[in-house]
C-alpha cells in the first residue's frame, strides 16, 4: 500500500513506495499509516521569542500534520486544547526553567490540560539539565501523561552577555540540519510508540537544579522567587539616551509589559526576559538585567541555511 506525503522542506509530493527521501531536495521522510494518522489529533502550542522555537514547532507540525498555534495567537485555547488528544508544547529554556510567559499560560489553561498526552520540545544554546521535564512541575502528579520530551540546540539570541557569543552562519546551518534530523527521528519514534524523555534522569534533574534555582527558584512555583535572577530581570528594563521612543519594543513585547505614554516608555515589572525587544530595537537602546549595549543583534533564522551546502 502506498501513501502520499508532501516534503516539509520543499512541498514536493512523494510516494512512500518510491524512497525514504524527497526526490527533489533529498530530505529524509517518513510516512504515517492510516491507523497512526487517525489515532489522535495533535495540537502544537509554542512560545518563541526570536524564531528558534517557532522553527522547531512548525517543523514538527509539518511532519505530523498537526495544528500549530503560538500562545500569542488570538485563539480559544480552552477549546483548542480540549479538542485534541495530544498537546505538543514547545518553548525556549531560560536557566533550566520554563519562561514566565509559558508558566502563566500553563496555569491559565491547567484544567484544559488535564488528562492530555504531552510531548515537550525545548530549544537551548547548551545543556539545560531537565529543561523539558520542569514543565510537568506546573501540574499535579498524574494531571498529564508525557509521551516524549526532547531538547534541540539552536543559535544564541542573548546579544549583550560576554560569555554567550554570536552563533556563526556556519554553526547555524549545522544546528538546523541537526534539528531536522533529530525531529525526523522523534516523529518516527512517536508514530511507533517509542517513548523517550530527555531531561527526566536524576543527573538531568541535578543539573537543572544547579541552574534553575538561582534563575527562578522552585520549578513547581509559577512565580519567580524574590532575589532570583528572573525576579530581578522582571523589574530591570532600562533605556539609554539613544532611545527615540519609536515604540517598536512596545508593539513587539509578548507580555505587554511596555507602555508608551506622553512620549515616555515605561515598564510594568513583568518582563519575561525573552530578548525580543533587545534584538529588534533599531538603536539597541533597551536592555534587560544585563545592561551592556549590544554590539550585535539576533535577527532570527534563515531557514534556507539548512539546505545550503557547507
Amino acid at each position: 500500500m502506498f501513501y502520499m506525503k508532501k516534503c516539509p522542506m520543499c512541498n514536493t509530493l512523494c510516494e512512500s513506495g518510491e524512497t525514504r527521501f524527497c526526490k527533489s531536495c533529498g530530505t529524509e521522510l517518513f510516512f504515517m499509516n492510516r491507523f497512526e494518522k487517525a489515532s489522535g489529533k495533535i495540537l502544537t502550542v509554542y512560545f518563541s521569542a526570536t524564531g528558534n522555537t517557532k522553527f522547531i514547532a512548525e517543523l514538527f507540525s509539518r511532519y505530523m500534520e498537526a495544528k500549530c498555534l503560538s500562545i500569542e495567537d488570538n485563539a480559544d485555547f480552552v477549546n483548542e486544547i480540549k479538542a485534541h488528544d495530544t498537546i505538543v508544547v514547545c518553548y525556549p529554556i531560560y536557566g533550566s526553567r520554563v519562561p514566565l510567559i509559558l508558566r502563566e499560560f500553563a496555569v491559565r489553561y491547567k484544567d484544559a490540560f488535564e488528562g492530555k498526552k504531552l510531548a515537550i520540545f525545548v530549544t537551548q544554546l547548551a545543556g539545560s539539565g531537565d529543561g523539558a521535564r520542569v514543565f510537568c512541575d506546573l501540574f499535579s502528579p498524574g494531571h498529564v501523561e508525557v509521551i516524549y520530551a526532547e531538547h534541540f540546540f539552536m543559535p544564541n539570541n542573548v546579544c549583550n552577555f560576554a560569555l554567550l557569543w554570536k552563533t556563526s552562519e556556519w554553526s547555524t546551518r549545522i544546528r538546523l540540519k541537526m534539528a531536522e534530523k533529530k525531529m525526523n527521528r522523534v516523529c518516527q519514534n512517536i508514530n511507533h510508540g517509542i517513548i523517550k524523555k530527555r531531561g527526566f534522569s536524576l543527573l538531568s534533574r541535578l543539573m537543572g537544579k544547579i541552574q534553575g534555582i538561582p534563575w527562578q527558584g522552585d520549578s513547581k512555583n509559577p512565580h519567580a522567587a524574590p532575589g532570583t535572577m528572573e525576579y530581578k530581570a522582571k523589574h530591570d528594563v532600562k533605556f539609554d539616551a539613544t532611545c527615540t521612543v519609536c515604540g517598536i519594543c512596545v508593539a513587539c513585547c509578548p507580555m505587554k509589559n511596555l507602555k508608551l505614554q506622553n512620549g515616555i516608555i515605561s515598564h510594568k515589572n513583568n518582563c519575561t526576559a525573552c530578548y525580543r525587544c533587545i534584538n529588534l530595537c533599531p538603536h539597541r537602546a533597551i536592555t534587560v538585567f544585563f545592561h551592556k549595549k549590544p554590539k550585535w543583534q539576533y535577527n532570527g533564522l534563515n531557514t534556507r541555511c539548512a539546505s545550503k551546502s557547507d
